[in-house]
């Protein structure tokens, strides 16, 4: 792109289909200009003692908390997600800054540990510099939360390329960092384009890379930065499975799977995809989820009774329903939903397929919208045989009453990141979060993912004399 060229988009608002506010790319120089700034900010902020990084972070969850009312709304009018599911992702994101300004001090410090010859080691996580994260617009707030924080922790300074339907959120959370006390130009939002975009993970002061997205942007992501040796972390999509098995408590598999479905409006990386069902309890749990989706409100994500509101942006609508008309040409059956509603917005209500088999893309992709693939297996060995056939492994689910035996089967045989045990849930500031195969690589949360872009430092002390 020129750098004298400026090209312009508008956010839309997804539930009226009106234009929000116009924006304005920046220059490649402005861009490249923030990332100098950024890493002159990091060599400051590296030396500031951790105590302190920690109180900024603190502040920033609390600043957070201040301005939710406005983040929220801005959130709901940005994407859709009903504003109720705004204030609960503020929350996460507050609760996020308290773990790691806590609990970040101790994955930071310093480990002493013998040597064999004598002497010690001493191992020592240092900064590494500018870590540049490429977010989606799902989780306007969380996705950047979850990178960032833990890298402005380990005291990296940090970039945002946020999908462009959320820049007014972007710039919203670059304001909110900065009021609670972050250095200015240690943490950017950058309104770039994708070849912009390019010239910042090659830009030889940017030391890692972080990318929530598709597997196919994740693939792309990771060849550009691995041609220019950028670590990088993935967290890509998923076709998330949820177990239900013979001996489940079957109404709180169906009204669990329902919330799990169609949180977010169904927009969300690691909700329930597809409910792999026992044969003995299948028909029990088919009426009550179905009966469980066609109680869902699809409506104005800002009124109370909604319970759903639109999807993002009318192309996510137009690929979701492709998705669902193909799996029908190749056998699946609409049992609920299927179709889009007259009027403004880009709503697409509650679904369920059945009959879902290999080859369709409910079976096989991921649908990114409120859309079940009902799967019925023989017995609990073939539903779980089912559930790894996929070529993701972000999270998933099992229900049944023997507790022991699902944490087993969690523990030994299910080929993803994180299970859920008779419940559904989305992220938990102590606990892991990531995937394996194409859901990516690398974790975030718990103090893992404060260690990600560190150098993990070895110091040998010889044994006095």
């Amino acid at each position: 792109m020129s750098t004298t060229d400026k090209k312009t988009f508008a956010t839309i608002n997804p539930a009226t289909e009106q234009e929000i506010k116009t924006y304005t790319y920046m220059t490649t120089e402005v861009a490249l200009k923030a990332v100098e700034d950024c890493h002159k900010a990091y060599l400051e902020w590296r030396m500031t003692p951790i105590e302190e990084r920690a109180k900024i972070i603190k502040a920033i969850g609390k600043e957070l908390d201040n301005q939710k009312d406005k983040l929220a709304a801005l959130m709901t009018e940005e994407m859709g997600k009903l504003l109720k599911q705004g204030y609960q992702e503020i929350e996460l994101c507050a609760g996020i800054c308290e773990f790691t300004g806590t609990e970040g001090i101790n994955y930071l410090k310093d480990e002493e540990r013998e040597l064999a010859e004598g002497g010690k080691g001493i191992v020592s996580y240092s900064p590494i510099g500018v870590i540049y994260g490429i977010q989606p617009w799902n989780f306007p707030s969380y996705q950047v939360i979850r990178y960032s924080i833990a890298n402005l922790m380990a005291g990296n300074g940090v970039l945002l390329k946020h999908a462009k339907n959320v820049t007014g959120s972007a710039l919203l959370l670059q304001e909110i960092y900065e009021a609670a006390g972050l250095p200015k130009g240690l943490f950017k939002a950058l309104i770039i384009d994708h070849d912009q975009s390019d010239d910042i993970i090659a830009h030889e002061l940017v030391r890692g890379v972080t990318l929530t997205g598709s597997s196919e942007a994740g693939r792309i992501i990771a060849e550009k930065s691995g041609a220019v040796l950028k670590k990088t972390v993935l967290e890509l999509g998923s076709n998330d499975a949820y177990l239900v098995l013979d001996d489940a408590d079957v109404a709180l598999a169906a009204k669990t799977c329902v919330q799990g479905r169609v949180y977010n409006n169904g927009e969300t990386c690691v909700s329930a995809k597809r409910f792999i069902v026992t044969e003995k309890v299948y028909d029990q749990f088919r009426d009550a989820f179905i009966e469980g989706m066609k109680a869902i409100v699809t409506g104005d994500p800002t009124d109370k009774s909604s319970k759903m509101g639109p999807l993002a942006r009318k192309d996510l609508r137009k690929t979701l329903h492709e998705q669902v008309e193909k799996s029908v040409q190749k056998g699946a059956t609409i049992s609920l939903g299927g179709e889009i509603p007259e009027g403004k917005g880009y709503y697409y209500p509650a679904t369920v397929l059945e009959n879902v088999t290999p080859g369709q893309p409910a079976y096989d992709d991921e649908l990114f919208g409120p859309v079940a693939s009902l799967i019925k297996a023989k017995d609990n060995e073939d539903a779980m045989r089912i559930a790894n056939d996929s070529q993701f492994g972000l999270g998933g689910g099992i229900f049944s009453k023997d507790e022991n035996k699902a944490i087993e089967l969690a523990r030994k045989h299910f080929n993803t990141g994180m299970i859920n045990i008779n419940s559904f849930g989305l992220a938990r500031p102590n606990m892991p979060f990531g995937g394996i195969k194409n859901s990516g690589y690398g974790r975030e949360h718990g103090g893992f993912g404060i260690r990600e872009f560190v150098n993990t430092k070895a110091i040998f002390v010889p044994k006095k004399k």
